[in-house]
């Protein structure tokens, strides 16, 4: 045995007892006589949020490049993935090693480019062949959907769903031909918005009317990220980039009327917006 094997061999040993240990503590948790009360009754539905959450938290941390931060994310995620699976084994579901046994077999059926004889020409390539893969699988599941939008989750965040039918959408044409007209018709949406804030102004007890003006700006957001699609901008991470920018000018205002000997939220907007501008143009400096 080569030094390299042996090396691969010990890390595959202790890989094993680590997800070993972890479901042995997993199964102690959820032990109805001694385990954490908390762990013991939660369900499906109530760890869903916290799956979602450390997801999201695995992104926040591969923005950052914090790669020991990334480690302890990538933890708290697998220990969603091994409650899912425990509470599917106390209901005699399956088990964890079910899932990963599921997984194996859908990626060896997936990529027979690299398993198999098959051949890809490159990325672009594998991803239509990836979802042929998908439709012939939901095909022989009998999902008798043959819609180009079928297989689209729906708990995917919204965001993330709209690029989904997007796409799809276009894959049989069903596309605008560039961003021009999706800023145009982003334009559109935009006035079709203020057209019902004015009704919601003169009528704001009334459902249809706050019901439209929510139509509207969901018609607005799917043109945004319809806009961000043409862009080859990820919607998630533009937004995430966002709000950090918000966050930290928000807290360089803080620190600005501070150090003024003031609180922002002592002051009207018209001071805020001067700290506002104080805190953007410290960061062109």
């Amino acid at each position: 045995m080569t030094a390299k094997s042996k090396g691969e061999e010990q890390r595959v040993t202790k890989n094993e007892s680590g997800i070993q240990r972890l479901l042995e503590i997993m199964a102690k948790l959820r032990d109805r006589e001694t385990g954490c009360p908390w762990d013991v009754e939660q369900t499906f539905a109530t760890i869903a949020p916290y799956t979602i959450e450390e997801a999201y938290e695995v992104a926040d941390a591969i923005d950052r490049g914090d790669m020991p931060g990334l480690k302890d994310e990538l933890g708290d995620l697998l220990l969603q993935v091994v409650f899912h699976a425990r509470m599917a084994e106390e209901q005699g579901a399956f088990a964890f090693a079910d899932v990963a046994a599921a997984i194996s077999d859908k990626m060896t059926r997936r990529h027979p480019h690299v398993f198999g004889d098959a051949h890809v020409e490159d990325a672009a390539a594998q991803t239509v062949a990836w979802e042929e893969h998908k439709r012939r699988e939901r095909e022989s599941n009998g999902d008798a959907d043959r819609s180009a939008l079928a297989g689209i989750a729906r708990g995917l965040p919204e965001w993330q769903r709209a690029i989904k039918l997007q796409n799809r959408a276009a894959k049989v044409g069903f596309d605008w031909p560039g961003p021009a007209p999706v800023i145009e018709k982003l334009h559109e949406e935009i006035d079709e918005v203020r057209a019902e804030f004015a009704a919601s102004a003169a009528a704001p007890e009334d459902a249809q009317v706050r019901a439209r003006l929510e139509d509207e700006i969901g018609d607005l957001l799917f043109v945004c990220a319809n806009l961000a699609r043409h862009a080859k901008v990820d919607v998630g991470s533009a937004l995430r980039c966002a709000n950090l920018k918000f966050e930290r000018r928000f807290r360089a205002m803080e620190a600005l009327a501070a150090a003024d000997g003031t609180e922002l939220a002592g002051l009207p907007l018209e001071a805020q917006d001067r700290y506002w501008d104080r805190a953007k143009a410290a960061e062109r400096s």
